[in-house]
């Protein structure tokens, strides 16, 4: 695969990583052996950037990475997050983006993942009630400490990222983008651009949508996090559907799948972007990792565009107490 640099002097990664996520929550139960496998097959093929956090699963989907990566350390480069907190009811969020917590979440994300620095450390959501500026500098205390090398914050918008950028160097925005999702190249895509800042899109697969494999609700199982989304409701569904329909048209003459085409189509938007598609099966990472090979002519873009123009799915992407944690 084609290199990707993210941000000026920024880590140096695979255009297409493995979001670990699902291996520990939100996508049915988790199963440590499998998951551990799909994230040595994903090294063995050329995989390089590994993307986790310590709010999935409370902390085990560090520890699960961090077994995962043992004695591979020196092959990836390994991001993580925090911010995100979480109480008793486990579909409540809050923040924290304190500057005396940035250490002590740090510290404990560490100690799980078993490893000495985090190449790409991510602020997961803006707290309000804090400056970014603020939590920046603690962030950049970090690095200067010699424990984190690059830093990222996940899902702002450019106002909130040129005020980050003026206190450290921003390596990477994390946010959700792909056909499903067009919503960063309104402002923040040209605002990284401007900023030398690079850009991770998680999600590319429209959480699963392009993949093909969810046609109605019954197609998820009962705990899933995607049967509370909008864009899975029943109605809303059926008009995704009927517009998938049509990308599978487009996929064939490809002779390939939606899901390689949806990912292809992440890549071909910029040299400066990475995705970090998430499966806990190697089969799947397999088939993803081949849209790597894929290259789109002007006219597949087009007509993609025209099946997919922005805004074009039904349902809001996520509910209205996570949209209104996305920071300006």
């Amino acid at each position: 695969m084609q290199l990707c640099t993210l941000g000026k002097g920024g880590p140096v990664v695979a255009p297409l990583g493995l979001g670990c996520m699902g291996m520990s929550e939100f996508y049915g139960p988790a199963d440590d052996e499998q998951s551990i496998a799909t994230i040595h097959r994903a090294l063995d093929l050329g995989v390089t950037l590994i993307d986790t956090a310590d709010t999935y699963g409370n902390g085990h989907n560090e520890t699960l990475v961090g077994k995962a990566i043992a004695g591979r350390r020196d092959r990836i480069v390994l991001a993580t997050k925090f911010g995100n907190v979480r109480g008793a009811d486990p579909h409540a969020r809050g923040t924290n983006g304190r500057p005396d917590y940035v250490p002590v979440a740090c510290e404990a994300s560490l100690k799980r993942l078993n490893v000495d620095i985090i190449d790409l450390y991510f602020l997961h959501r803006l707290d309000s009630a804090t400056q970014i500026e603020d939590t920046v500098g603690a962030m950049a205390r970090l690095v200067a400490q010699g424990k984190v090398r690059h830093i990222g914050l996940c899902e702002v918008g450019p106002q909130t990222l040129r005020r980050a950028a003026a206190v450290h160097p921003i390596a990477a925005l994390q946010s959700e983008y792909s056909l499903w999702t067009r919503d960063p190249e309104q402002a923040v895509l040209p605002a990284c651009r401007e900023l030398g800042v690079g850009f991770i899109a998680f999600s590319p697969l429209g959480r699963g949508f392009l993949s093909g494999a969810i046609r109605k609700r019954g197609d998820l199982a009962r705990d899933d996090r995607r049967l509370r989304m909008p864009r899975f409701q029943t109605l809303a569904l059926a008009q995704n559907v009927a517009r998938l329909q049509k990308l599978e048209a487009l996929a064939a003459r490809h002779t390939c799948t939606v899901a390689q085409l949806a990912l292809a189509w992440v890549l071909a938007q910029g040299k400066d972007i990475a995705a970090i598609p998430g499966t806990r099966q190697t089969a799947r990472l397999e088939e993803n990792l081949r849209a790597a090979e894929i290259r789109l002519s002007a006219r597949d873009l087009r007509d993609i565009d025209a099946i997919c123009p922005a805004g074009s799915f039904s349902g809001e992407r996520f509910g209205a107490a996570d949209l209104a944690r996305i920071a300006p």
